[in-house]
């Protein structure tokens, strides 16, 4: 496996379960990606989100009425508690060549990571399965530590684009940033107010 950030706007993404697996995996394609979620009865917190529920009983539907259902899906999560039905339809969406989640059975060939993400970064973060308690902590540590990450990234880019007019050497320029974003005075300086900390990296390290 390997990791990748997809744009899903317009994607069709179809989710099969109704309960509280069901509708973490909906908020987290919701907003960008045209989500339906079929199962016999939805939680409220489901109905709440931008999404389409759908009501339907898995053991009265065919193999062929499920080929239709997710037929163009980009991708489809089986999230229900009955493990034959997820597997039922990981064979399915194998066979139609559509990418698959399962939260409980055969593992599929998509897995949906922890994620931290702010206005000007995203990080994903995944154990393969082995341990979500893990991938929570790590999403946790990341959220506290990097509190101003978002800060950081945009003094990067602006002094990255006024490094490019004025320094020639591409190495120097990536030894300037680098050098950057591992001072710990720069750190506390954005925790104080960003134009303390582009007043003090632009000091040491450009005009120093």
């Amino acid at each position: 496996m390997v990791p990748l950030f997809v744009r899903l706007t317009g994607r069709k993404v179809i989710i099969f379960g109704g309960g509280e697996v069901a509708a973490r995996k909906a908020q987290y394609f919701s907003g960008e990606a045209d989500v339906t979620v079929f199962s016999r009865s939805h939680l409220e917190a489901l109905r709440q989100l931008p999404v389409t529920c759908i009501v339907i009983d898995l053991t009265d539907t065919s193999d062929e009425v499920l080929d239709d259902i997710i037929h163009n899906a980009f991708i489809v999560i089986a999230a229900t508690s009955d493990r034959i039905q997820n597997n039922r339809i990981g064979v399915i969406c194998s066979n139609q060549g559509i990418l698959f989640n399962n939260a409980d059975g055969e593992p599929g060939d998509l897995i949906i990571p922890s994620v931290s993400s702010g206005k000007r970064h995203m990080m994903a973060f995944s154990t393969l399965g082995r341990s979500p308690a893990i991938s929570r902590f790590i999403r946790e540590y990341l959220d506290t530590t990097f509190v101003h990450l978002d800060s950081m990234i945009e003094l990067q880019e602006s002094l990255r684009q006024e490094l490019l007019s004025t320094e020639p050497s591409r190495q120097k320029r990536s030894a300037i940033l680098r050098n950057i974003a591992r001072d710990p005075d720069v750190w506390g300086a954005l925790s104080r107010s960003y134009r303390d900390a582009e007043d003090l990296a632009r000091r040491r390290y450009i005009h120093g």
